[in-house]
């Protein structure tokens, strides 16, 4: 082999040897030390939103209700009336859905108020509508307030008018416990700046 030749190969051989050096990784740092990673398509998606549906598995059963309500609402009274009854709460075939039968009294001012309720959980949006029902007359009061829980907090709201104003009108549910929980409903006139609480029960068993 010509002198020229044995030149030209060592040259290519030591080209070769310095290109495969610099994209080899260090010896203990992986490739992806040495160059950012790229987020995955699945990182980028958004968290998948959270099963509701036994929300209120907690509320099946039978309670004691103690109500206090605010019969003159959003004109500033504090004037509140006291009432003592039952809330039974069963599931529905089964279901997620739930019907409540709530009756509560106050004997020293001949007061009795009746009520039904049923909440229907909604698996596409993840939320739960709770519509009142007045089965004297045979209705069903709509629009219901819709919402969700976020941890130990249930909260539902709808729009509605009120004494000829539009409200918003908001439910929430809170100290839940075995034994207990407490149901809150309060309107706002001004877009949910301000709320006024006018019905608060307290369920025990």
């Amino acid at each position: 082999m010509k002198p020229s030749s044995i030149y030209l190969l060592a040259t290519l051989q030591l080209s070769l040897l310095s290109s495969t050096a610099q994209e080899s990784p260090a010896p203990g740092v992986s490739t992806s030390q040495q160059k950012p990673s790229q987020p995955s398509a699945g990182s980028a998606q958004a968290a998948p939103l959270r099963d509701g549906a036994h929300d209120f598995d907690f509320l099946i059963g039978n309670w004691k209700a103690h109500v206090r309500r605010l019969p003159d609402r959003l004109v500033g009274s504090t004037t509140w009336v006291e009432y003592d009854g039952i809330s039974n709460h069963k599931k529905i075939l089964d279901s997620n859905a739930n019907f409540e039968e709530f009756e509560v009294d106050n004997p020293e001012k001949h007061l009795h108020i009746k009520a039904q309720t049923l909440r229907l959980y909604n698996p596409d949006s993840h939320q739960w509508s709770i519509y009142l029902l007045d089965l004297d007359k045979g209705a069903l009061n709509l629009p219901p307030v819709v919402g969700q829980f976020a941890g130990n907090r249930g909260e539902f709201y709808d729009q509605e008018q009120y004494k000829g104003r539009l409200i918003l009108v908001r439910y929430v549910w809170l100290n839940i416990s075995p034994k207990s929980a407490r149901m809150e409903q309060s309107f706002s006139p001004d877009g949910g700046k301000t709320w006024e609480t006018n019905w608060i029960c307290e369920l025990t068993r």
